[in-house]
């Protein structure tokens, strides 16, 4: 068994956070979403595919921040133009600058849904407009989802705070059941005004899942049947399964996509994108503003981070070590003998443990979680993890040694 990691300064400041911030930090970056005691609490810096806790303890980051570190940690080519529009023009004006143009336009060269754009801050922000896109245009009040799509009233799992008038026109499906889709179109589907899903399905704490063949294309043939506008949210998979997102790499088209994460490499960037048609309600017949929807700082850095993707082939090279990765995590999985799922490949790798009456399942993802980190692979019990760019094959293959190490430390406890 590997020795518990040094973390006394993370333990001091989330004592004093407590004091200060409710819970400490917001939501899911919480202990209790890792492995209580074992996980550092606070970071200190991060550079490439790697990130320093406050101990001096370093990591192969692996959860990428939840998503938005697709190349790695400090690019300085990203960081520098935003340091140059700081410097040379500014970012927070009364009225938009040209970039909001440049970066519209690559998008709707890249990606194959999006006709016009509108560009917001996170993920909640573009899943909730593109819902009120969808109302405005066709009149009807039911959004039926599959998936997380964020934190706000009409799609968030704890309900605390919320009216139950702001969600009882949502209506949740599973991933890759057409059965229950379609039951529910039979009932609702005059009612329906969009139905939001993941392209890929990521549910929390669950194995990641690819589409079924026929899935997608099946879910947009009942989508137009009813004249209901289709959303795929695409904040995980956007910029990361391809340039064009999980519509490219499937080769379905939705009438409107919501992105965030990868687009900008860490910078507070998202978006909605979609047919002309549809997106122009925004125009009379439904609002949106913010002050920091136009900040063109994470314009800028979004532009960078796509010409920079695509210049140098991130995406290929992500993909090539992501499969050679999963590929040798795979069979220590199976060599294992253990009841492990492993998922997500071949760019959001996921250990989960299959559920048993006993709930034994629950002891040996605290283990083996509790063994990854101490021998500093940055995963996550709860959610899937990421390959980035900076990865190096050395960092893929430590992890991948690692993996297998706890695995073989799992194998002699007796549950």
């Amino acid at each position: 068994m590997a020795e518990h990691l040094k973390l006394d300064n993370s333990e001091r400041l989330y004592k004093e956070a407590q004091e200060l911030i409710p819970g400490g930090m917001m939501g899911i970056r919480r202990p209790y979403n890792f492995v209580p005691g074992e996980y550092p609490v606070f970071f200190e810096s991060a550079k490439g595919g790697h990130v320093t806790d406050v101990d001096g303890n370093d990591y192969i980051d692996m959860l990428c921040s939840y998503g938005p570190i697709i190349i790695g940690h400090r690019e300085e080519e990203i960081d520098n133009a935003v340091i140059d529009q700081i410097r040379n023009k500014g970012f927070c004006m009364s009225i938009v600058q040209e970039i909001q143009n440049k970066l519209a336009k690559k998008v709707i060269e890249k990606v194959p849904c999006a006709e016009k754009v509108v560009f917001t801050k996170t993920g909640s922000d573009s899943t909730t407009l593109a819902c009120r896109i969808a109302r405005a245009f066709t009149g009807k009040a039911k959004i039926i989802r599959c998936g997380y799509h964020g934190w706000h009233d009409w799609c968030v799992e704890t309900k605390g705070g919320v009216l139950p008038k702001a969600y009882e026109d949502t209506l949740e499906i599973r991933y890759n059941d057409l059965q229950q889709l379609e039951d529910l179109l039979k009932k609702y589907g005059s009612e329906t005004a969009g139905i939001i899903i993941t392209p890929l399905g990521h549910p929390n704490a669950h194995e990641v899942e690819r589409p079924k063949p026929g899935y997608l294309e099946t879910v947009k043939k009942l989508a137009a049947q009813y004249g209901i506008v289709l959303i795929f949210d695409e904040i995980r998979t956007g910029f990361r399964l391809s340039m064009g997102g999980a519509q490219q790499f499937f080769g379905v088209t939705p009438d409107l996509a919501v992105f965030g994460k990868a687009m900008a490499n860490g910078y507070a960037i998202s978006m909605v994108a979609g047919k002309a048609e549809i997106m122009d309600v925004l125009i009379h017949k439904a609002f949106v503003s913010s002050t920091y929807f136009n900040n063109t700082l994470a314009m800028t850095a979004s532009l960078k981070t796509i010409e920079v993707l695509e210049r140098d082939k991130m995406l290929d090279a992500i993909a090539e070590r992501g499969h050679k990765f999963c590929e040798t995590v795979r069979k220590h999985v199976a060599a294992s003998g253990l009841p492990v799922v492993f998922s997500g490949e071949p760019w959001m790798p996921y250990l989960t443990f299959e559920k048993d009456n006993d709930k034994k399942y629950k002891k040996m993802r605290t283990v083996f979680y509790t063994q990854l980190i101490r021998r500093k692979v940055f995963l996550q019990p709860y959610h899937h993890g990421y390959i980035a760019y900076r990865h190096t094959e050395a960092d893929l293959k430590y992890a991948s040694d690692m993996i297998a190490e706890t695995l073989g430390e799992l194998k002699k406890i007796h549950f």
